[in-house]
């Protein structure tokens, strides 16, 4: 009797896999894109062509960009990942409403451990394991032929071009519509996946790339302190997370969130605009000379900012960090991280702002002479995990939301946890007060706090931060601003205060420090100074 011979068993070609791994991606993991879409272009008998043939293009991107980024055995682990981190940012667009562009992906580049755990939940890892693990088995089981590198190309080649074919079938007789989608609507390409974040990515990657020799340009080299100016001053700046200036009872909101603020003599700047809708962008380019118009990543990291002209002053210099980090504008100065218990003494779930305070009056002691700035870089209201961000004794506003899976909570919910955070910011911004009243005997003493960006808590669908400037909504680029001046600074608090609607800016902050410290040096510009003409005669 003959031996039973095996039916053979059929291999796939890598251009074929392509075309499966490209149907998942088209299919399953642009529900974001699709629904902002349909948002626009009603899902109906006009704009059905219009949107099947969308979904055309789509297909055809996305298979160029897997052609040329997956070869031959390098196939199946290239789309492996690339299915995992399409299906992380289909759950964070789905979720929260994130658009995902060159700077959400600094941010996520930037993020630490502890905002990391704040993000990693059980509905990501069941989302990342329905799109991204059973899908990436599925592909890994398939039988690959193994082809010359040329017969791949031209198998490729084959599809590309079937494909383009039939995409310009479909898309020339709409072309009208394709011109006003382009026109008017390319917020909507961030939402491509994964095309759009791989786009993100590059942009991202080209922009990071720097020499490591690359020398930082000096600002301010020759900047001193005005010959007149015998007093000392001593001015602690607040960087704060996250404080959209709506949410501050001082500026109007109906809740009161600032109690202990609203007790002492502070300004609240009502019309503040942040420079970037991220702590990445925001935090540098605030102490930065280049302003929101003129600041990219690259030029910001290349060149020196506000703290380096202050040190070139002879101005002793700070910086105590409870977030993240300073994200490259405190690599010249000194620099205390306060995020564990081995150096900030008030930790609970987390080590709280008002702890960066803790030890601050040696160093000033430390220091005999000259002016001291000291800049705290708070975690404030960062979220999505506002809940986290306060003591229990602040729980004011209930119930509050206790995940950050934000949209399980209600909008209530919602924002009693942020409401309470805030509520947080206005003791600890008290506190800095407090500390500083008892120098203003031997020093001009100043508080200056201001958010980096705002956020959004689901209106519109959208939550977190994060956005495009271009379409951010006021809630991301409408910041806190407070300041609070000791009994001893010379300067007209009076005048000032008729001047709090005005609109302002993150370009202020390098100039309007300058002039509190009567630093002269070409780079100090009086007309972005906030507190120009309000300096009194002793001052001038």
């Amino acid at each position: 009797m003959g031996a039973k011979v095996l039916p053979h068993r059929r291999r796939f070609s890598v251009a074929t896999v392509l075309l499966l791994a490209t149907s998942i991606f088209v299919l399953t993991h642009n529900t974001a894109f699709f629904a902002h879409v349909t948002e626009v272009y009603p899902l109906n008998i006009h704009y059905a062509p219009f949107i099947l043939s969308l979904a055309l293009v789509l297909g055809t991107s996305t298979y160029l960009v897997l052609a040329v980024l997956c070869v031959g055995r390098a196939t199946k682990p290239i789309l492996t990942v690339l299915l995992l981190l399409s299906a992380a940012a289909s759950y964070y667009m789905n979720r929260y409403g994130v658009v995902i562009d060159h700077e959400m992906v600094r941010n996520v580049a930037l993020t630490d451990s502890r905002e990391v755990r704040d993000v990693v939940h059980w509905g990501l890892v069941l989302h990342l394991i329905l799109l991204g693990v059973v899908p990436a088995v599925v592909l890994m089981l398939l039988p690959v032929e193994r082809t010359s590198f040329l017969t791949e190309t031209v198998s490729k080649l084959k599809f590309v071009l079937g494909a383009l074919a039939l995409t310009a079938f479909a898309v020339v007789p709409i072309s009208d519509t394709y011109f006003s989608f382009l026109r008017e609507h390319k917020i909507l390409r961030y939402y491509a996946n994964p095309t759009g974040w791989l786009y993100a990515t590059f942009k991202f990657l080209k922009q990071s790339a720097r020499s490591p020799n690359e020398a930082v340009a000096p600002l301010g080299e020759e900047a001193r302190v005005h010959p007149s100016d015998v007093d000392r001053e001593l001015i602690i700046v607040v960087v704060g997370e996250t404080a959209r200036a709506d949410h501050f009872s001082l500026n109007g909101y109906e809740r009161q969130t600032n109690p202990k603020l609203q007790a002492e003599n502070v300004l609240s700047f009502t019309n503040v605009s942040s420079c970037g809708t991220s702590t990445a962008v925001s935090v540098p380019c605030m102490f930065s000379n280049l302003g929101r118009a003129g600041y990219s990543q690259s030029k910001g990291a290349n060149t020196e900012n506000v703290l380096d002209v202050l040190q070139h002053a002879g101005i002793s210099v700070l910086w105590r960090d409870n977030n993240s980090d300073s994200k490259g504008v405190a690599e010249r100065v000194p620099f205390e991280d306060f995020r564990s218990p081995q150096r900030n003494p008030i930790c609970d779930v987390e080590c709280r702002d008002e702890g960066m305070l803790a030890g601050l009056d040696n160093y000033i002691e430390q220091i005999p002479e000259g002016d001291i700035v000291i800049v705290l870089h708070a975690m404030g209201n960062h979220g999505p995990a506002y809940f986290k961000r306060y003591p229990a004794a602040f729980e004011q506003f209930t119930p509050a939301c206790k995940s950050a899976e934000l949209d399980t909570c209600s909008p209530e919910e919602i924002r009693n946890a942020y409401d309470n955070a805030i509520l947080y910011t206005d003791h600890f911004l008290s506190e800095v007060i407090r500390f500083l009243k008892p120098y203003s005997s031997r020093f001009e003493t100043a508080m200056l706090y201001l958010s980096d960006h705002g956020e959004s808590l689901g209106e519109a669908g959208v939550f977190l931060h994060g956005m495009p400037y271009f379409i951010a909504p006021d809630a991301q680029t409408h910041v806190a601003a407070i300041v609070w001046f000791g009994s001893s600074f010379e300067i007209d608090t009076a005048g000032l205060r008729s001047q709090i609607a005005n609109p302002y800016s993150h370009d202020n902050l390098f100039h309007s420090l300058l002039g509190l410290l009567e630093i002269e040096d070409p780079v100090y510009d009086k007309g972005k100074d906030i507190f120009a003409g309000h300096y009194t005669e002793e001052d001038e």
